[in-house]
């Protein structure tokens, strides 16, 4: 596997410009879930400075406000920015790169990035520059998904392609989608960054979405390199990948809606 850091990152961009309105319905009310055990990893307290790092829809950024913090997000999407705007008036919001911030040393009490890491071509550069931006004994932590077997979202529609589709196609390669899925790694990362102390905790959420074809209209119009995955099966093909999480979540069904078990790790770390 050859990684290609630009043109991963070009393809994010681009997906992300075209899915705020989407993502937001599909996903807010899921991802929202880890937002408090977020900014409790970071002990956020009234008047601290916060910078909420690939923010997207501003989720944690409106609630870090609402704690009394004085608050910025950032986000690569200007189309994100601009959802995030208006979402939340009151809350400063900026276009900036996770992995090149726009923004000096040491200004920042704490930050959080909420499952954004996912979508970088270097993880790495942003784990660095979030301890760049922290003054000294500033805390971040991150938010992730817990390996598909337990996210019964990813694990019903990766099932679904290893069964009828081709899981290899020609997208841009980035980094393992469940890479920090692991505790192990996600503190190896923030130890590597600079980070002292790293914590990981588990976070238990549950993903509610419209019986039928919820989690398959949820996966390809509101994500990106999901979507990307299942767009580039043949029409033949998708058919059978949909019929197949359709006739998985039926076991997880609450009337006339799913509800999907979709825990969450978070890793936090403090600057020296």
């Amino acid at each position: 596997m050859i990684l290609e850091p630009e043109k991963f990152r070009s393809f994010e961009l681009a997906g992300w410009q075209e899915i705020p309105a989407g993502y937001h319905q599909a996903f807010g009310a899921l991802t929202t879930q880890a937002i408090e055990p977020l900014l409790d990893a970071v002990r956020l307290k009234k008047a601290m400075s916060f910078l909420d790092i690939a923010s997207g829809p501003g989720y944690v950024a409106a609630v870090a406000a609402k704690r009394g913090a004085t608050v910025l997000g950032v986000d690569f999407s200007t189309a994100m920015v601009a959802q995030a705007s208006n979402l939340h008036t009151g809350v400063e919001f900026r276009e900036g790169d996770a992995e090149k911030l726009p923004l000096g040393n040491a200004l920042f009490d704490a930050a959080a990035m909420n499952f954004g890491i996912l979508h970088l071509g270097q993880p790495e550069l942003a784990l660095l520059e979030a301890q760049r931006i922290l003054r000294s004994g500033g805390r971040f932590a991150f938010s992730v998904w817990a390996k598909p077997e337990e996210t019964i979202g990813f694990a019903i529609v990766l099932r679904a392609v290893e069964l009828h589709g081709e899981p290899r196609v020609e997208l841009p390669e980035g980094p393992p989608f469940f890479r920090y899925s692991d505790p192990d790694e996600c503190s190896r990362g923030l130890l590597v960054a600079g980070f002292e102390s790293p914590t990981v905790t588990k976070v238990a959420q549950t993903w509610r979405l419209p019986a039928g074809d919820g989690l398959f209209n949820a996966m390809t119009n509101s994500t990106v390199r999901t979507a990307g995955l299942l767009r580039a099966q043949k029409p033949t093909v998708l058919k059978k990948i949909r019929d197949e999480m359709r006739a998985s979540v039926e076991k997880y069904a609450k009337g006339d809606s799913v509800e999907l078990p979709m825990p969450a790790w978070i890793a936090a770390g403090v600057k020296a």
